[in-house]
């Protein structure tokens, strides 16, 4: 039950239009000109974004696993441990930080995870 960088990043790659800028220590994933996530590879965590509900509930649920990043306009975001979570659950909560971003017209274009969700292993 973990998530290395390499699956992290495929997940990430199956959203849509996503934009990717990166420096020595992290990476930045927005969709739309938007910051949607963060990925940190030496400390092997990411930072995603959620409803401020869905903040608080992850980091009460497990404080191992999620810890509270910051609060920015009406959203929370949590740094979630990527060696302590389930890759589904992982692709669900990188879907929901990208669709709470993504321009509307793009969300109802692309897939839903709920019903169409992403390839987690690598192909051979």
């Amino acid at each position: 039950m973990a998530v290395d960088s390499a699956a992290f990043l495929r997940l990430v790659g199956t959203l849509a239009e996503v934009e990717q800028a990166q420096n020595d220590k992290y990476t930045s994933f927005a969709v739309g000109g938007r910051k949607f996530g963060y990925h940190w590879p030496r400390t092997r965590t990411a930072g995603l974004k959620q409803t401020l509900t869905e903040q608080l509930a992850l980091i009460a649920e497990r404080p191992d696993v999620f810890e509270e990043q910051f609060t920015w306009g009406g959203f929370g975001w949590v740094v979630v441990q990527l060696d302590l979570i389930d890759p589904e659950e992982l692709a669900e909560l990188l879907y929901e930080s990208w669709r709470l971003t993504a321009p509307p017209d793009l969300v109802q274009q692309s897939p839903d995870w709920a019903t169409t969700p992403p390839q987690l292993r690598p192909t051979p």
